[in-house]
């Protein structure tokens, strides 16, 4: 295990129900159409009696911790960027969510912010720069004014590359603009959300469920070749 990461059984240390039960409901209702409700009744076929906040606390507490553990696996995208923003309503209210995924459609990043400007833009870069360990050779653009004002302060704060080529295409976003709709469409029957960080939370794991769907992980030195899903998750929590 490597440091910074608590053992796998302290993790679910002193929970009612046992860490198969916690992970499946987790990944199910980030992975799929499912509301919380949803899992109550499938998990009471199976036996297991539940209260759907039970589920939706696991979520909140569970959905960042499972991304990390993972991100150790994560293998780098390529270096050429589209980048855009969709909306997501919370208490009501939009909120902006800043996305990029490379020419190959892999994700590169995500971040949910309260505003679309500059200021907003610029967070979004860093965090996918560091999360990607280099910045980008091209980044694509929508047609935003702040975006490509960000990109160019942070060329010359030199945050970014002066040789990353920038560039603003509508069809070369259509890869993007179609990607969001996987996200999209796993909000959608989740009928808003009350909280931004309860937002923020689950979105980064629908992301990560995302990532896991698109093969963005390399499990190879953990020898799980024809293994199940749950036996998978099971060892890369543990590793």
């Amino acid at each position: 295990m490597m440091a910074g990461f608590q053992g796998v059984g302290a993790l679910f240390e002193g929970r009612h129900f046992d860490q198969e039960v916690i992970v499946l409901c987790v990944r199910w209702y980030l992975r799929f159409k499912l509301s919380f409700r949803d899992l109550v009744e499938m998990m009471a076929e199976r036996g297991l009696p539940m209260a759907h906040t039970t589920i939706m606390r696991w979520v909140h507490h569970y959905a960042r911790e499972f991304e990390r553990r993972w991100n150790r696996f994560a293998r780098p995208t390529g270096q050429s960027w589209r980048v855009d923003e969709t909306y997501v309503k919370v208490r009501g209210k939009w909120v902006y969510l800043y996305r990029a995924v490379d020419r190959e459609g892999q994700t590169v990043d995500f971040r949910l912010s309260t505003r679309r400007d500059v200021g907003a833009a610029k967070s979004f870069f860093l965090k996918a720069i560091k999360s990607q360990r280099s910045a980008p050779r091209t980044i694509t653009l929508d047609g935003y004014a702040a975006s490509h004002r960000a990109v160019r302060e942070m060329k010359t704060d030199g945050e970014i590359p002066e040789s990353t080529k920038v560039r603003s295409s509508k069809y070369l976003n259509n890869l993007i603009e179609q990607d969001h709709r996987g996200v999209k469409s796993r909000i959608g029957p989740m009928l808003g959300f009350k909280k931004f960080r309860a937002a923020a939370i689950t979105i980064a794991g629908i992301e990560l469920l995302r990532r896991i769907h698109k093969d963005q992980f390399n499990l190879g030195r953990l020898l799980l070749k024809d293994r199940s899903v749950s036996a998978v998750w099971n060892a890369v929590l543990a590793a």
